[in-house]
């Protein structure tokens, strides 16, 4: 099976349950609070992983972000590409409300102090056929894009956070790109239409997900549950989907299998810790 390739993110999240999200001005008691691991290159590559695909992960961390590494490994990606920097490594403030809903506040730090050196690995021991997964969390996303399509890797790239100025650059060397509602309104605005002549996946939350190629769009349905921390969903959908893919799925099944995951991962708090594995999807799945 082709192995996944994740340049992305690593963070430290700190995650607080708040009544409600604040409001400009306002100060509230947050009512629990976590230290986990983030970041949305990692969540994919931990999603990807928990979904039974051979990940390795191409991240930078700061001096005090071993931890980080070392958790990563536990959850099954490898990490012999993860480099230690002297930028401290990056993090989030995440505010998670009554109903789930989330507010996250980003500082980049060593994900954004890449440097092309962390870029070789692409073209010393990658395979055609491959699998490259890409978010906006870093820098030198569309140089590790175009050295990815030099090799002959397939690129998969979540435009998120949303930045018209770096999907601009990315686009002309991906295969499938994956938005949510939002981020596909944003980039509309930006350039006018969603691409042609690649794969547009677009996910509507409760509305499912659409899988948008030049002959067709498929439709999939979300899976109703109640959900208690959205942190991490859209990560969660993205990794399963590229392992589907890279298992050779057939877009309905890989859809299925990236929703199921997803709406099985808002039931539970947490970002890369509570992904949940193939096992529990698949019964989930069973049971739905």
């Amino acid at each position: 099976m082709p192995k996944i390739w994740s340049f992305g993110s690593i963070n430290a999240d700190h995650a607080y349950r708040v009544p409600h999200i604040p409001a400009p001005g306002e100060t509230i008691a947050a009512r629990e609070y976590s230290l986990g691991l983030g970041g949305k290159g990692t969540n994919q590559s931990v999603a990807a992983a928990k979904a039974g695909a051979t990940v390795a992960h191409i991240g930078l961390i700061g001096p005090e972000g071993l931890w980080a590494k070392q958790r990563l490994a536990a959850l099954g990606v490898d990490t012999q590409h993860i480099n230690q920097s002297e930028t401290p490594t990056g993090h989030a403030i995440i505010t998670v409300d009554e109903t789930g809903e989330n507010a996250i506040t980003i500082f980049p730090g060593a994900n954004r102090a890449f440097t092309d050196a962390q870029l070789e690995v692409l073209t010393s021991v990658t395979a055609p056929g491959d699998l490259l997964i890409l978010q906006n969390e870093t820098n030198l996303q569309a140089e590790a894009a175009r050295i990815a399509v030099k090799q002959g890797l397939i690129v998969f790239y979540s435009a998120a956070p949303f930045s018209a100025e770096a999907t601009r650059d990315v686009l002309p060397h991906i295969s499938i790109l994956l938005l949510n509602e939002i981020e596909a309104a944003q980039l509309k605005a930006a350039v006018g239409a969603l691409p042609s002549g690649i794969t547009v996946v677009v996910t509507k939350g409760s509305d499912g997900a659409d899988w948008i190629t030049p002959d067709q769009t498929l439709h999939c349905p979300a899976f109703p549950v109640k959900p208690v921390d959205t942190t991490g969903a859209g990560d969660t959908f993205a990794g399963y989907l590229a392992a589907a893919i890279a298992e050779g799925q057939a877009p309905e099944a890989a859809m299925r299998l990236a929703s199921a995951a997803a709406a099985l991962k808002v039931t539970l708090k947490g970002t890369a810790d509570a992904i949940p594995s193939r096992a529990e999807v698949e019964a989930f799945l069973a049971r739905v």
